[in-house]
């Protein structure tokens, strides 16, 4: 193989870095560039995101809709943007029927007895005062249980042992949690007196995994609970020895239909210093479910769009579009939060210019996903250009929607932008006493802020039309 002279390598490293300019020069000029570079640095140099959730989690902690850590998480997100330098501050008022957890009870009482860690799904009903004692039928699917005949379960329990899989973009969760939404229902069509589950989680820690479940109307409303993987396997371990099966669960969890709670989502704004009316919006949800101190669900996405409006509100020129920070409430037990949001702004979706959410991850940003017009995906590749030294890829697919709360804005037009960002382990603490602060690699969640930072900066100062 011939070498090359050093002034030649010289001038193809030259050149790459004119043309790299040149191309990104198409959307953003040399002095955004600059000043993107800068922001990008700054980011992956702070630890301001991880205070934040710091923040969060020690003084606030876990905050299912209504309660009094909810209650608290508003005030503390008023009072953080404020600190922040957001120029605009308010909240969005919410409401939905009150939800009380109460205790739980899990026992396998025959042939051999074994107490079990579980937990109550969000919205469960409870149990009769003195509890169910029934035998169990065991399904490997939700599937499994739909075939099953009506009324074959009359008067038993039905557990459904699938085991979630654990994958880098959580594809695993769809197939798990079907069974948590609608099993409850299904089981009952069958004429089972519960549904027991287990967890959707991918762990093996003796800790049950929590999460938002859905009775079909006109259908008998029976307690539902899940199980910790150990748990599920010694039920399973049971039932293979050909005996039957008798389980204990007691439930006291209340609904009060007619009692409403509030609550609220928190907005801030760095206004637009050209064109204020178009918005940049970023989401998180406040809320988390009422176990752990909620810093993976979602208090990360919390202090990732916190930080990232704020590096950029420290500029001396705030970008030409208005970046809207979205902390939707009620994301856990029914999206509240952006319903509310939606009907609120239904006349403004056409000014939402881009959006992208942080709902999903434990580690760094390998990918971005564009969901923008043809003509404007150029663009998003010079975005990803930039994004490349950070480890993160461009998907080759263009119908990404943003993640969890703003996939409504979305699926009304919003150009939306998805970052997958590691997930092997996600699942193994979502929804359960473990989602805890240590769980958050400080470097990791650099990255994660550098990329949000970098695409709303990009987003705010770009020329474009992501709807064309």
């Amino acid at each position: 193989m011939r070498l090359l002279s050093r002034n030649f390598l010289v001038a193809i490293i030259t050149i790459s870095s004119f043309s790299l300019n040149t191309v990104l020069a198409k959307t953003l000029n040399d002095e955004q560039l600059k000043t993107i570079e800068q922001l990008k640095q700054a980011t992956l140099h702070s630890d301001l995101s991880y205070q934040i959730l710091e923040s969060l989690t020690t003084e606030v902690g876990n905050r299912r809709l209504g309660t009094q850590g909810d209650k608290k998480a508003i005030k503390w997100a008023v009072a953080k943007m404020k600190a922040l330098g957001f120029d605009k501050v308010w909240t969005e008022e919410v409401e939905s029927p009150q939800w009380l957890r109460g205790d739980i009870e899990a026992q396998i009482i025959t042939p051999y007895t074994h107490d079990m860690a579980a937990i109550g799904l969000g919205g469960t009903v409870g149990t009769p005062q003195n509890g169910i004692k029934a035998l169990v039928v065991e399904f490997k699917t939700l599937a499994d249980l739909k075939a099953a005949k009506k009324g074959s379960l009359k008067g038993k329990i039905a557990f459904v042992s699938y085991r979630m899989k654990a994958a880098i973009d959580g594809s695993g969760y769809g197939p798990a949690v079907a069974t948590r939404g609608s099993g409850a229902s299904i089981a009952a069509e069958k004429g089972a007196v519960a549904l027991i589950m287990r967890s959707v989680g991918t762990d093996n820690n003796r800790i049950a995994h929590t999460g938002m479940m859905r009775y079909k109307k006109d259908i008998k409303k029976i307690p539902a609970a899940a199980l910790s993987n150990p748990d599920a396997d010694v039920l399973v371990n049971t039932l293979k020895r050909g005996k039957p099966v008798a389980f204990y669960l007691k439930i006291t969890a209340q609904h009060n239909a007619n009692k409403m709670i509030k609550s609220a989502s928190v907005i801030g704004e760095i206004t637009g210093s050209e064109m204020p009316d178009e918005i940049v919006a970023l989401g998180a949800h406040l809320d988390s479910w009422d176990v752990g101190t909620g810093a993976m669900d979602d208090g990360m996405g919390i202090g990732i769009v916190l930080a990232t409006a704020a590096q950029i509100a420290k500029l001396p020129q705030r970008p030409k579009r208005t970046i809207r920070v979205i902390l939707y409430a009620g994301e856990e037990v029914g999206f509240y939060g952006t319903r509310k949001y939606m009907e609120l702004h239904k006349n403004e979706v056409a000014k939402h210019v881009i959006g992208a959410e942080w709902d999903f991850g434990l580690g760094k940003i390998y990918q971005i996903k564009a969901g923008v017009g043809a003509r404007s995906l150029n663009s998003i590749h010079d975005l990803a250009q930039i994004l490349t030294p950070l480890g993160v890829a461009m998907s080759d697919k263009n119908d990404a929607i943003a993640q969890s709360d703003m996939s409504l804005l979305s699926k009304a037009g919003m150009p939306s932008v998805s970052f997958a960002a590691n997930g092997m382990r996600y699942f193994d603490y979502h929804h359960t006493a473990n989602d805890t602060l240590d769980k958050i690699n400080p470097d990791d969640y650099k990255q994660n802020t550098a990329v949000y930072t970098v695409f709303a900066y990009f987003a705010a100062q770009a020329n474009v039309d992501f709807r064309q």
